[in-house]
């Protein structure tokens, strides 16, 4: 309202300027003041420029402005009025604007006044002029009605302002509910054990509660860019906008920047704009996978027991027998054969046993704190010695000498004893008699880890979900268990074993030890 006021205050004088240079002779109607009309004219019109800079300072309040600005109109009108042989020049109709304006922005009461002062401004100019007299007393009838036109305009804004004010309270209202809402949204997804983050259609995180950033690191925060924070969910989340059929089933996971959890991102548009900002959901599958394999575990365990008792003796009993008949001499050609058959599968059924026995014992841990490298050059030299191999087909880089871990060393012998057999044998499949065993620190977290590595023929992308499920195996004469077992032994150490893809053919298995550091402090 004030501004709309301010443009009428500029409009107005410069308008009647103009009309002024115009007139011949330059003189207002009938009264030869031309000079002081045209100095109220600038004065009133910058009387408006003040007027837009306390807008624009929003200084002084409202209603001293509103004040401010009615006092300039009816000072400079009346000037006008009285230069311009009253009220019968017209000019006074200039004051019905500005009152009925102000008669909006005051309380009803204020506004009275304020027309009341307006009228009497019109008629005391009016007397003055016939007291002198410039005009005729009979004039006078005419400033009164003037003065009643100003002050019924006043009352005619009263109803009007009063909807404006009852509009205006509403809206604040509203914007408070708005921001309450709003609040009690963020409060909401800030305590969410989903994690969660909004991403709008420039690549930026919005939105991103506490879950979502202990995955995603401490550098995720609103207005962060997600490229910089985890180029790895950029990348499934543009593989997602192209409508790539891998992201939300298989392929697409990541890492959390602790690089002990898993992490499959699933994705859902917000609103209808293209492209349009996306709703994130982290699954943590590290803590899925704890979940079911407690379930595994505990079935397992109950197994395990009628296992060695029910299947063991009978197996061994089996496996002793074979031995006893293959001592035969009269045994023919085939029934030898037969003997090795059923000692052979004796002896896997006996490692299918054993398995799911050190299964049921998973929990007895006794972690030490030892120095890394010097453990892995002793595992390295049995580990060649024991398995037939010649020691330039085992390497293994250790950049950080002093690298410590903390973890059961049986237990993390028994993981990477298991990781270097398959990688030899896989190596040979695609050609290759060497494996590689690779120490360091991830980037993110700084977090000690330990690969496996070999040129192997690789993983199907679809059962890279499956290897390290119980029973599962690729192979006919595998168990299944290896590599379940080996990843249950790190978890029980704080560890994460998990597998990706080698660049330029083969695997990589990594194991991703905790942090010696926090397990003391804890």
């Amino acid at each position: 309202m004030l501004g709309l006021l301010h443009l009428y205050r500029l409009s107005v004088p410069s308008v009647l300027s103009v009309l002024l240079a115009l007139a011949s002779p330059p003189h207002s109607q009938g009264h030869d003041v031309s000079s002081v009309y045209f100095y109220t004219l600038a004065a009133w019109f910058a009387t408006g420029v003040i007027c837009i800079g306390l807008l624009k300072a929003r200084w002084p309040s409202l209603q001293a402005q509103a004040f401010i600005h009615i006092a300039f109109d009816v000072i400079a009108v009346t000037i006008l009025l009285f230069t311009s042989s009253g009220a019968a020049s017209g000019v006074g109709l200039l004051l019905i604007i500005p009152v009925a304006a102000v008669s909006i922005l005051l309380p009803n009461r204020t506004a009275t006044m304020v027309a009341a002062a307006a009228a009497l401004f019109v008629l005391g100019q009016q007397l003055a002029l016939s007291i002198a007299g410039i005009t005729d007393p009979s004039e006078l009838t005419q400033a009164g009605m003037l003065g009643a036109v100003i002050f019924i305009a006043a009352l005619a804004a009263a109803p009007l302002a009063r909807r404006l004010r009852e509009s205006e309270a509403l809206v604040r209202q509203r914007d408070i509910d708005l921001a309450n809402l709003a609040e009690l949204s963020q409060y909401i997804v800030e305590r969410l054990r989903e994690s969660l983050v909004v991403v709008d259609e420039q690549d930026r995180i919005r939105l991103i509660n506490e879950s979502a950033r202990q995955i995603l690191g401490s550098e995720a925060s609103a207005n962060a860019r997600l490229g910089e924070v985890s180029p790895r969910l950029l990348y499934l989340l543009t593989m997602w906008r192209q409508g790539s059929p891998d992201v939300d089933t298989t392929g697409g996971n990541l890492l959390a920047a602790d690089g002990l959890r898993e992490v499959r991102p699933h994705f859902a548009p917000l609103g209808q704009e293209l492209p349009p900002p996306v709703l994130v959901f982290l699954e943590d599958l590290t803590a899925l996978d704890d979940r079911i394999q407690q379930s595994r575990l505990a079935a397992l365990g109950r197994l395990s027991a009628s296992i060695a008792h029910e299947i063991k003796n009978p197996v061994g009993a089996i496996s002793h027998a074979g031995q006893l008949l293959a001592e035969d001499s009269k045994l023919s050609e085939s029934s030898r054969r037969m003997t090795e058959i059923i000692k052979a599968n004796a002896e896997r059924v006996s490692t299918i046993i054993g398995n799911v026995q050190q299964l049921a014992r998973r929990e007895t841990t006794r972690p030490e704190r030892m120095p890394l490298g010097e453990w892995l050059a002793d595992f390295a030299q049995e580990f060649v010695v024991t398995d037939g191999h010649k020691a330039d087909q085992l390497l293994f880089e250790m950049p950080e000498p002093d690298l410590e871990v903390r973890i059961d060393p049986s237990h993390l012998r028994q993981i990477l004893w298991n990781l270097c057999e398959n990688a030899f044998r896989y190596a040979v499949q695609g050609g290759s008699d060497r494996i590689e065993l690779r120490v360091g620190r991830l980037a993110g977290s700084h977090r000690p880890f330990l690969e496996v590595l070999d040129r192997g023929p690789g993983i199907e992308a679809s059962l890279t979900d499956r290897i390290f499920e119980p029973f599962f195996t690729s192979r006919a004469s595998g168990t299944g268990l290896g590599l379940f077992i080996a990843r249950e032994l790190a978890q029980c150490n704080g560890a994460l074993l998990v597998f990706e893809p080698r660049p330029g053919g083969g695997s990589i298995f990594r194991i991703v030890f905790a942090d010696p550091q926090r397990w003391e402090q804890s």
